[in-house]
């Protein structure tokens, strides 16, 4: 059974109504990034950014799978299936996906302040100033913000790097270090994008790029490669 990584972004989760803060001028739910997606941020103002999460968390909690991301599950049946995401969605999971590693935290996960080992899975609760982790340390999100490092970066580029078929879809590849993973992607295999407009690669050699939304286009690239593929 062939091996094949599928690395997602925001454009996947965006048909399931959760937004995209690069499409928005800078802003995210009328917040600045710095303000709500950065540890200074953070260490700043903590009531902000816990609301922040509450909201998404809420957001996110009601949100379902669309067909792109149940059509990346359905690719299970005929390969063995890793998911990279960018996404703190559990959208992937719920749609089916077995394997998936979050590169930067999930949205219904809370972790100790002071021990990032600590990490309780909260669903679609709140996290308040004062809410305090088993240590007494304040609890926050398990969530990757930008000034901080990406603890499963080295993991997600083993399996890159061991892929027989890789895709991406529904990123931009603006962000680092998760951008960097498609130079791991092992030389003339099968590698394909999907995303309506033109992610930042410096080099599109080998490259099919389909640009569609990922609900319209992962299900049409689903089929084919099953077809492709089917032993």
């Amino acid at each position: 059974m062939k091996k094949l990584v599928v690395l997602t972004g925001a454009g996947v989760s965006a048909d399931s109504g959760l937004a995209t803060f690069r499409d928005s001028g800078g802003l995210w739910e009328g917040y600045s990034i710095e303000e709500v997606a950065s540890i200074d941020g953070y260490l700043r103002d903590r009531g902000k950014v816990l609301s922040f999460y509450n909201m998404r968390r809420e957001q996110a909690s009601k949100a379902q799978p669309n067909d792109a991301h149940k059509s990346i599950a359905h690719l299970e049946k005929h390969f063995d299936v890793t998911v990279i995401t960018q996404n703190v969605d559990d959208l992937h999971e719920r749609a089916g996906s077995k394997k998936v590693i979050h590169l930067h935290g999930l949205l219904r996960q809370a972790k100790s302040e002071k021990d990032d080992s600590i990490i309780l899975d909260i669903g679609a609760n709140r996290i308040e100033v004062g809410d305090t982790a088993p240590d007494g340390a304040q609890l926050r999100p398990n969530i990757v913000w930008f000034g901080e490092p990406v603890p499963m970066i080295e993991t997600a580029a083993m399996e890159v790097s061991s892929a027989d078929i890789f895709l991406v879809i529904g990123t931009s590849l603006a962000v680092y270090p998760a951008a960097g993973l498609v130079n791991y992607s092992p030389t003339g295999i099968p590698k394909y994008i999907i995303d309506p407009s033109v992610p930042e690669l410096y080099n599109y050699d080998g490259w099919s790029h389909i640009r569609k939304r990922a609900a319209v286009g992962m299900p049409e690239l689903s089929k084919k490669l099953s077809e492709l593929y089917n032993d």
